[in-house]
């Protein structure tokens, strides 16, 4: 017999009734804490090791002079943009596979991160464009291949099938773009955009974390408060047009949250590789809940990209690996992993 899920049903004034998924809000709360537990131990991390409690005191105003310049200067910035940019990427690729109704259809897939990075080649090779322009470039870049993308997928209405397919050939004239862009810089602008194109959290600070602090505080209430119409969707259009879904509407919204959250995130530390794919993918295995998971891919996000930056500083000591090269690898394991339980289970 098939297990009943552990469900419940909470009852607000005016009658309002929430169903309440006890297993997955469990994940949600421990992937916090995992998130937040890996951020202290990342920031006691570094050249000046400091302990996890000292951190955590430093944190509230009972650090020393030298702690408190360590942790609130140096090391803080760095890690939330890290926590901002996971979370954009996990929330990000949620929404995309729920709205192409595939498991591939993520940002990586797309072609918004190849999009962002041309926007942000452009400012690096044509331009000499300082790390602002880089980052306005990137923004627009990921934009401007978002909306040709939905443009092009178009006709009377946006369909799963059709988004990937756009998506993919426009990740191949993105790929091509940024070759041929690569190839007309000098040796240092050539090297500074190769630096960029991995994807790293180095160098981070404060001017970061603000505008992308101030994005997800927008779109994430945006996104959750429209995820009841984003799980009728995956029922099908005409299903959710007849329980009173205003189908493109909240499709053409939360596109648009996607392809924001996933252009600010680049555009703050790159085309971070795998994050928004396999964060949703991991969530959804934990909660073992159907539906979309925004939440708990969220939590994922950011609980992957802050572990990803703690072992490239821990394991490669001084020879650090960009964040980007870390997810690249563990992203592809996961997605090997994938093939083989599929393939075992005779489903492929």
């Amino acid at each position: 017999m098939k297990p009943v899920r552990a469900n419940r049903a909470v009852r607000a004034p005016g009658g309002l009734s929430v169903r309440l998924d006890v297993r997955a809000l469990t994940v949600v709360v421990l992937l916090l804490l995992a998130a937040l537990a890996a951020s202290v131990v990342l920031i006691g991390t570094g050249d000046f090791p400091i302990s996890a409690g000292d951190v955590l005191r430093t944190l509230v105003g009972d650090g020393n002079a030298g702690q408190e310049f360590i942790v609130n200067e140096l090391r803080l910035p760095r890690v939330l943009v890290g926590l901002l940019v996971g979370a954009a990427l996990g929330l990000g690729g949620a929404l995309f596979q729920a709205l192409s109704r595939n498991p591939l259809g993520s940002p990586d897939i797309l072609g918004l991160g190849q999009g962002a990075t041309a926007g942000a080649l452009m400012m690096i090779v044509l331009f000499s464009g300082d790390a602002g322009q880089v980052t306005v470039g990137a923004l627009v870049g990921g934009l401007a291949t978002g909306l040709a993308i939905y443009l092009l997928a178009w006709k009377r209405g946006v369909h799963g099938y059709r988004l990937v397919l756009v998506g993919i050939g426009m990740s191949a004239i993105m790929m091509a773009v940024n070759g041929y862009l690569l190839t007309k810089a000098d040796l240092v602008d050539a090297a500074r955009a190769v630096v960029w194109m991995t994807g790293s959290l180095s160098g981070r600070d404060w001017a970061q974390v603000w505008p992308l602090l101030g994005l997800c505080a927008v779109l994430v209430p945006l996104v959750l408060a429209n995820a009841r119409g984003l799980r009728m969707m995956e029922m099908g259009d005409d299903v959710s047009y007849a329980l009173g879904v205003r189908v493109e509407r909240v499709r053409l919204l939360l596109m648009l949250s996607a392809v924001l959250l996933t252009a600010a995130a680049t555009a703050a530390a790159g085309p971070v590789s795998f994050v928004a794919l396999t964060a949703p993918q991991l969530a959804r295995r934990l909660t073992r809940s159907p539906g979309p998971n925004l939440l708990p891919s969220l939590c994922m996000g950011a609980a992957l990209l802050v572990s990803a930056d703690w072992i490239s500083q821990r394991v490669f000591g001084a020879d650090q690996l960009p964040v980007g090269v870390v997810t690249g690898v563990l992203g592809g394991v996961y997605l090997l992993w994938l093939l083989v339980t599929e393939r075992k289970a005779g489903r492929i």
